[in-house]
Protein backbone atom coordinates (compact mmCIF):
# COMPACT_ATOMS: atom_id res chain seq x y z
CA UNK A 1 0.00 0.00 0.00
CA UNK A 2 1.42 3.16 -1.07
CA UNK A 3 1.55 6.06 1.29
CA UNK A 4 -1.11 8.08 -0.28
CA UNK A 5 -3.27 5.02 0.25
CA UNK A 6 -2.37 4.41 3.88
CA UNK A 7 -3.48 8.19 4.52
CA UNK A 8 -6.61 7.76 2.91
CA UNK A 9 -7.55 4.44 4.74
CA UNK A 10 -6.96 6.39 7.74
CA UNK A 11 -9.20 8.99 7.22
CA UNK A 12 -11.58 6.06 6.31
CA UNK A 13 -11.10 4.14 9.47
CA UNK A 14 -11.31 8.08 11.18
CA UNK A 15 -14.44 8.31 8.92
CA UNK A 16 -16.21 5.19 9.81
CA UNK A 17 -15.53 5.42 14.03
CA UNK A 18 -17.16 9.05 13.85
CA UNK A 19 -19.87 8.10 11.79
CA UNK A 20 -20.35 4.55 14.14
CA UNK A 21 -20.17 6.94 17.03
CA UNK A 22 -22.99 9.01 15.66
CA UNK A 23 -25.52 6.69 14.49
CA UNK A 24 -24.91 4.51 16.90
CA UNK A 25 -24.55 7.10 20.09
CA UNK A 26 -25.17 10.52 19.38
CA UNK A 27 -25.25 11.67 22.80
CA UNK A 28 -22.23 10.02 23.93
CA UNK A 29 -20.70 11.76 20.96
CA UNK A 30 -22.09 15.79 21.94
CA UNK A 31 -20.90 14.95 25.66
CA UNK A 32 -17.54 14.52 24.55
CA UNK A 33 -17.83 18.34 23.81
CA UNK A 34 -19.62 19.40 26.80
CA UNK A 35 -22.59 19.47 24.70
CA UNK A 36 -25.96 19.02 25.76
CA UNK A 37 -27.98 15.18 23.90
CA UNK A 38 -29.56 15.61 20.83
CA UNK A 39 -32.92 16.46 20.26
CA UNK A 40 -33.93 15.46 16.97
CA UNK A 41 -32.86 12.02 14.33
CA UNK A 42 -30.52 14.31 12.71
CA UNK A 43 -26.95 13.87 13.97
CA UNK A 44 -28.26 10.00 13.66
CA UNK A 45 -28.95 10.29 9.46
CA UNK A 46 -25.65 12.17 9.34
CA UNK A 47 -23.68 9.25 10.63
CA UNK A 48 -25.28 7.18 8.21
CA UNK A 49 -24.21 9.59 5.69
CA UNK A 50 -20.38 9.30 7.50
CA UNK A 51 -20.08 5.52 7.25
CA UNK A 52 -21.13 5.40 3.88
CA UNK A 53 -18.56 8.20 3.10
CA UNK A 54 -15.77 6.39 5.16
CA UNK A 55 -16.68 2.86 3.05
CA UNK A 56 -15.65 4.84 -0.38
CA UNK A 57 -12.28 5.77 1.53
CA UNK A 58 -11.46 2.44 2.62
CA UNK A 59 -12.60 0.93 -0.54
CA UNK A 60 -10.77 3.32 -2.85
CA UNK A 61 -7.20 3.35 -0.51
CA UNK A 62 -7.75 -0.65 -0.52
CA UNK A 63 -8.21 -0.47 -4.41
CA UNK A 64 -5.32 2.19 -4.76
CA UNK A 65 -7.43 4.50 -6.90
CA UNK A 66 -5.57 7.33 -7.30
CA UNK A 67 -8.02 9.88 -9.21
CA UNK A 68 -10.19 9.13 -6.08
CA UNK A 69 -7.02 10.22 -3.51
CA UNK A 70 -6.23 13.25 -5.70
CA UNK A 71 -9.84 14.24 -5.28
CA UNK A 72 -9.53 13.93 -1.97
CA UNK A 73 -6.99 16.45 -1.74
CA UNK A 74 -9.45 19.53 -2.65
CA UNK A 75 -12.67 17.98 -1.29
CA UNK A 76 -11.34 17.88 2.63
CA UNK A 77 -10.04 21.26 2.37
CA UNK A 78 -13.35 22.60 0.85
CA UNK A 79 -15.43 21.14 3.62
CA UNK A 80 -13.01 22.03 6.06
CA UNK A 81 -13.29 25.51 5.10
CA UNK A 82 -17.11 25.49 5.12
CA UNK A 83 -17.16 24.27 9.03
CA UNK A 84 -14.65 27.32 9.18
CA UNK A 85 -17.15 29.87 7.38
CA UNK A 86 -20.01 28.05 9.56
CA UNK A 87 -18.05 28.43 12.56
CA UNK A 88 -17.69 32.05 12.29
CA UNK A 89 -21.08 33.21 11.22
CA UNK A 90 -22.17 31.47 14.78
CA UNK A 91 -23.96 28.44 12.66
CA UNK A 92 -21.73 26.15 14.38
CA UNK A 93 -20.16 25.47 17.65
CA UNK A 94 -16.73 26.30 17.94
CA UNK A 95 -15.66 22.55 18.99
CA UNK A 96 -16.08 21.36 14.94
CA UNK A 97 -13.05 23.02 14.41
CA UNK A 98 -11.22 20.10 15.56
CA UNK A 99 -13.30 17.87 12.40
CA UNK A 100 -12.01 21.39 9.97
CA UNK A 101 -8.62 20.37 11.37
CA UNK A 102 -8.92 16.93 10.75
CA UNK A 103 -10.07 17.23 7.15
CA UNK A 104 -6.77 19.66 6.54
CA UNK A 105 -4.18 17.37 7.83
CA UNK A 106 -5.84 14.53 5.99
CA UNK A 107 -5.68 16.48 3.09
CA UNK A 108 -2.11 17.73 3.47
CA UNK A 109 -0.60 14.29 4.52
CA UNK A 110 -2.25 12.90 1.32
CA UNK A 111 -1.36 15.88 -1.12
CA UNK A 112 2.22 15.05 0.18
CA UNK A 113 2.29 11.42 -0.16
CA UNK A 114 0.91 11.69 -3.58
CA UNK A 115 3.87 14.30 -4.43
CA UNK A 116 6.48 11.75 -3.27
CA UNK A 117 4.79 9.44 -5.35
CA UNK A 118 4.72 11.24 -8.24
CA UNK A 119 8.35 12.65 -7.79
CA UNK A 120 9.43 8.61 -7.46
CA UNK A 121 7.56 7.77 -10.70
CA UNK A 122 9.97 10.30 -12.79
Amino acid sequence: MTSAARSVLVFGLYLLALGGGLLAAPDAMLALFGRPPATDPWLRVVGLVVIVVGLYYVSAARSGVVAFFRWTTWGRPLAGGALLIMIGAGLLPRFTALLAVLDFAGAVWTAVALRGTDRAAE
